[in-house]
């Protein structure tokens, strides 16, 4: 079985950005990480500016396990970012702006990913089905948005202190003692919060995908399922309301009045990844892997596909 992320350099991402620069209160920095999630290298970042988290933006999350590089926005006093050092962080600044950056203000992603433990080169390919990888959920992601989504918010605290992050144990002591679920739920960041709404929209979306992809071969737009979601094509239509009803929800579920903040409205996304400007290097011998090859692999996705189903299509069985 092939294997990637042996080492944090077989993972290299480079966000192409779309922030413009212009006047205005906004820092935008270069982030270059390394072993870093995107939400605890600006938790970092923003102790160290003694500010909210909600004064830096970020266009998307970056895998931990690897190097990666994405255009955050500051807001405050940014002029002391230029002076931040951490191991393992960078930030360049690049100029200002009027907006800070937020989900979705980027192109897509460069990937230089090495694939190590093979013997045989892997395929090329030009696109394939657009799925959600399994870091959308973790452990309990979509599990925990749905709980949310049906307003269960005791079975989402459940859910949430199963894992051992300090946000789970915040929201479980705050709850033993107060037992107020939404105050306990909000002691997450926002961002955070969202992901678990978005991994369950996730969840849907790839069950929907997987039907679809079996009769539909345009690259058509798929929903993300939301409180404004509004389906034309019939065909696609059905299949979503389908696994809704086996979910036992409704459109309007994704209203979430007692936690207005992560309502979802929904959206949507191409049924189809297209892979561009994809190199695929020679085989040479893998030093971590005895008797075994390695390849470098380049390409460029659109933002939202997954780098690692695209290496996983590649080294399909033919």
């Amino acid at each position: 079985m092939y294997k990637i992320k042996q080492i944090p350099e077989d993972f290299v991402v480079n966000e192409v950005s779309s922030v413009t620069y212009s006047k205005g209160e906004y820092g935008y920095f270069l982030l270059k990480k390394r072993n870093y999630s995107t939400q605890t290298a600006v938790e970092r970042i923003a102790d160290f500016l003694n500010i909210p988290l909600k004064f830096i933006g970020y266009a998307g999350n970056k895998d931990r396990q690897g190097v990666t590089t994405q255009m955050i926005s500051i807001k405050g006093p940014f002029e002391r970012a230029k002076k931040f050092k951490a191991k393992d962080l960078e930030l360049e600044f690049k100029g200002n702006g009027n907006q800070p950056i937020s989900l979705g203000d980027l192109e897509g992603n460069k990937f230089e990913i090495i694939v190590r433990n093979i013997t045989k080169a892997p395929k090329k390919i030009k696109k394939f089905i657009n799925y959600f990888d399994e870091q959308r959920f973790s452990k309990n992601n979509a599990a925990i948005g749905k709980a949310l989504v049906k307003k269960d918010f005791k079975k989402a605290i459940e859910l949430l202190t199963e894992s051992s992050g300090d946000y789970e144990r915040d929201v479980e002591n705050h709850y033993n003692t107060t037992h107020d679920a939404i105050g306990s739920i909000r002691r997450i960041p926002k961002k955070i919060i969202n992901l678990y709404i978005h991994a369950y929209q996730s969840e849907i979306w790839n069950q929907a995908a997987e039907k679809l992809s079996k009769i539909v071969k345009k690259n058509v737009e798929l929903p993300l399922v939301g409180f404004g979601t509004e389906i034309k094509d019939e065909k696609i239509k059905k299949v979503i309301e389908a696994i809704m009803k086996q979910e036992g929800i409704g459109y309007r579920d994704f209203i979430i009045r007692s936690m207005p903040e992560i309502s979802s409205e929904g959206n949507s996304r191409k049924l189809y990844a297209e892979v561009k400007k994809l190199t695929i290097g020679e085989l040479e011998d893998d030093e971590l892997n005895n008797k075994m090859k390695k390849v470098k692999i380049s390409f460029f996705l659109y933002k939202g596909c997954y780098a690692t189903m695209a290496i996983k299509n590649m080294f399909k069985e033919r």
